[in-house]
């Protein structure tokens, strides 16, 4: 399959953000296809910026796509007792966080073009804690005061530990001294890096038994991780010797 664009990796990252844990690539599969299904709807996934991503393709492509973000170390499977949940890799969750930071601040920007005074924001509260720190660190970064009445009301419903963030951020809003970019630029050159995603490749495992080492090809990875297998710890051969016990 050929390479997925940087807008598409993004695309499926932000459609799996809303089902993290929680549903599997089936599901994921469905929001980026657009599709109206009973389920779908009852989640309110209709609503995900991305629903409807790859309207015109098949689904069987859009769930190519999304092995192929598995296969990369975008996404990764977990087991929920026998159910498979999409789950971020680090690589996956570097680049969603920062794109869903982007994506609250262009929202803050349209509410204040909007005039809307002492929005509710407690749907900030009791999300991803590295994802909030990230957001402040970009707010204070663009240097502009026009957040600070947002900043005052968030700081009314958080905890402790990021009302202390938020009364930073303010100072150094209200401060007027300007951030130098280095950070913002650092964290740009890591996200283009994550983008590049990483090439499968065979890997080398020492049997336990024998002590040989055996190649986990690039196939059977994918295949143990589809069903959720550990990697093998016994080369083929005693594998098979070890079946042979058992008859």
């Amino acid at each position: 399959m050929k390479l997925l664009t940087e807008d598409e990796i993004r695309g499926i990252l932000r459609a799996a953000d809303d089902i993290i844990a929680a549903g599997g690539r089936t599901l994921l599969a469905k929001i980026l296809k657009g599709s109206r299904e009973k389920k779908v709807l009852q989640l309110g996934l209709n609503a995900c910026p991305v629903y409807g991503y790859f309207k015109s393709e098949k689904l069987d492509a859009v769930l190519d796509k999304i092995d192929w973000m598995i296969d990369h170390d975008f996404l990764d499977i977990e087991y929920s007792g026998k159910l498979p949940m999409i789950i971020f890799t680090e690589r996956g969750w570097e680049i969603e966080r920062d794109q869903r930071a982007d994506e609250f601040i262009n929202e803050w920007d349209q509410w204040l073009a909007a005039g809307k005074e002492s929005p509710d924001m407690y749907y900030l509260k009791d999300r991803n804690r590295g994802m909030i720190w990230l957001l402040l660190d970009k707010i204070q970064e663009t240097g502009s005061k026009k957040y600070i009445p947002y900043l005052k009301e968030w700081e009314k419903i958080d905890y402790k530990k990021v009302r202390a963030r938020i009364q930073q951020v303010i100072r150094v809003l209200e401060s007027g001294v300007p951030d130098d970019g280095k950070t913002a630029v650092n964290r740009n050159d890591a996200i283009n890096e994550a983008l590049k995603g990483s090439e499968p490749n065979d890997i080398d495992l020492r049997c336990i038994e024998c002590g040989d080492y055996f190649t986990f090809t690039v196939g059977e990875q994918q295949f143990y991780k589809r069903m959720g297998f550990v990697h093998p710890r016994r080369c083929e051969s005693c594998r098979e010797k070890r079946d042979l016990e058992f008859f």
